[in-house]
């Protein structure tokens, strides 16, 4: 094999050496005896092991397309002859086309991708009718979440005076949540004949959603005499012991002012609990806002955290209508979207990300 005509076969011979490097550090004791630098190498083992699975495919692929073009060019044998002219056909296709996959592999990845998600829907212009959508939405992503395996968990909900939800913040635990769920950050806007209306009338209302990578302990060191605690009885659904007892937590960080609430558990200490995480999340998330505005002025898939007029999707009832404004992508099957069946644009949009970034990395 001529190294020159395959120049990404250096690069991925580092990634494996680098692969084997990280599995023999990985089991020292030195890495078990530091949990933080153990969940970082343990990290970058996990973002190579597709690149390595492709560059074993791909070092076979070229061996076998180099041995059946060597047979062809030795060979007098003509049935021989015309096997190993049919293995170069068919491999030939295939090399280009691994390639691309492999470039697009190769292109670093958003380290919060594989993170759990914190989510929150709020009700926007609209009124009574933006809640009721708000719910909707939840709806809509609690079914998504159903049916990707993954575990949601509320940690606040205000409701709306006729239904649905004036804000609904919750968490989702699963492989790889985030790097799915940021798509959903900006304005939702929904075109419908509302509940509360008498005329018939379609009404334009909307809600925001803002979806956060999850810090973990080892993200964001919290000093716990920088957080102010005070617990309240809980409002809302639960039943009585929930509206009785002081078991709702409300945590304040005095240096940034930030403060979340949690009151969706009967235990006060599971409720303290999830309101620190969320606080850590918070607090991970002022910086990563930097980093997420910086890209999303470069990719018209994400928006800005920071942007909350940033109109991403329409919901159109009458015309049973869902269309993308990112990337122009219209489909005609409102009722089975709201039911969680949101893959189909999730991919559209992972497609329109991915040819953004390898423009990107080319254009470097």
């Amino acid at each position: 094999m001529n190294r020159n005509d395959y120049p990404l076969v250096e690069k991925l011979e580092e990634l494996k050496k680098k692969y084997a490097t990280l599995s023999d550090m990985l089991s020292s004791s030195e890495a078990m005896a530091d949990m933080k630098k153990y969940i970082q190498l343990n990290r970058e083992y996990k973002e190579l092991e597709p690149i390595v699975a492709a560059a074993d495919k791909y070092i076979k692929i070229i061996t076998d397309f180099e041995a059946a073009k060597e047979i062809l060019s030795v060979e007098k044998d003509e049935d021989l002859r015309e096997l190993a002219k049919e293995e170069v056909a068919t491999l030939e296709s295939m090399i280009p086309q691994m390639e691309e996959e492999i470039k697009l592999l190769l292109i670093p990845k958003d380290p919060q991708d594989e993170k759990n998600a914190m989510v929150e829907i709020r009700g926007g212009t609209g009124g009574d009718e933006a809640a009721i959508f708000a719910g909707d939405l939840f709806r809509m992503y609690a079914k998504f979440c159903e049916r990707k395996g993954w575990k949601l968990e509320i940690s606040s909900q205000s409701e709306g005076a006729s239904g649905g939800y004036k804000e609904i913040i919750f968490k989702v635990s699963g492989q790889g949540v985030y790097g799915i769920l940021k798509y959903e950050s900006g304005v939702h806007r929904v075109q419908r004949v509302p509940q509360t209306e008498t005329q018939g009338r379609v009404h334009t209302s909307a809600s925001s959603v803002v979806v956060l990578p999850e810090a973990d302990e080892f993200d964001v060191e919290l000093n716990m005499n920088d957080i102010r605690k005070d617990t309240f009885c809980s409002s809302g659904p639960g039943g009585q012991s929930v509206n009785t007892t002081y078991s709702a937590i409300r945590l304040t960080h005095i240096p940034t002012g930030l403060v979340v609430q949690c009151q969706d558990e009967k235990s006060q200490l599971k409720n303290f609990d999830k309101a620190l995480a969320e606080l850590r999340t918070r607090l991970y998330n002022l910086e990563y806002e930097k980093y997420l505005n910086e890209i999303s002025t470069k990719r018209k898939t994400m928006v800005s955290t920071g942007d909350r007029s940033a109109k991403i999707r329409t919901y159109n009832y009458p015309q049973s209508r869902v269309t993308d404004h990112r990337i122009n992508y219209t489909m005609y099957n409102l009722p089975v979207f709201m039911d969680g069946d949101i893959q189909e644009v999730l991919d559209q949009l992972q497609i329109a990300e991915n040819a953004e970034r390898l423009k990107a990395a080319a254009g470097e």
